[in-house]
């Protein structure tokens, strides 16, 4: 991976991490939350985003 590609995928995780606490907060909608990860796909082209979007990046123990 270049050093690129991992600016581009820490950047996509952060942005898509604090748009899911958006969402659990009830500040946008899932519409919303759908949209900004299709935006955020299309700018940053990560690498590896899509495997996981879905899953926390930390323990919330």
């Amino acid at each position: 991976m270049s050093k690129e590609e991992f600016r581009n995928e820490k950047l996509y995780q952060t942005t898509m991490h604090l748009a899911r606490k958006m969402l659990e907060e009830g500040i946008i909608s899932e519409e919303e939350y759908r949209q900004i990860d299709t935006i955020f796909l299309e700018k940053y082209k990560p690498v590896f985003g899509t495997l996981f979007s879905d899953l926390p990046l930390t323990s919330e123990a």
